[in-house]
């Protein structure tokens, strides 16, 4: 029974997905249609998005995306973007308003790729 429970322990039940593609049709066809898969199938325990460079701008922009970003957050994804990004971009506000929390990421990153929990998986 202990063998299993340590199995059990080490399944990996977060994914974190690190967007950093400005390209439109990557988020709508690849990133927001698994991530809300995934939610809403509850595949993981947890699901984070990473909204990372380009797509912090990408975002920022464009309404049908950020509809998205809305029904993601909706089914229970943790909405993060890298505000280093998102400062270089000029967006902290707008990505802000949409319920994101904008962090330096590096660490947090760094702490997500280390913890055997865990599956990043990035776009």
């Amino acid at each position: 029974m202990e063998t299993r429970t340590r199995v059990a322990e080490l399944v990996p039940d977060e994914l974190v997905i690190v967007w950093t593609s400005g390209d439109r049709n990557v988020a709508l066809k690849m990133v927001f249609m698994y991530a809300l898969n995934a939610a809403e199938k509850k595949w993981w325990k947890t699901i984070r998005l990473v909204v990372w460079g380009p797509s912090a701008h990408l975002l920022a922009e464009d309404e049908a995306l950020r509809s998205r970003v809305a029904e993601l957050k909706a089914a229970g994804v943790v909405l993060m973007a890298c505000r280093s990004c998102a400062e270089l971009y000029n967006v902290v506000p707008a990505l802000s308003a949409l319920g994101i929390d904008v962090q330096y990421m590096g660490g947090p990153l760094t702490g997500y790729l280390k913890d055997s929990r865990c599956r990043v998986m990035t776009f």
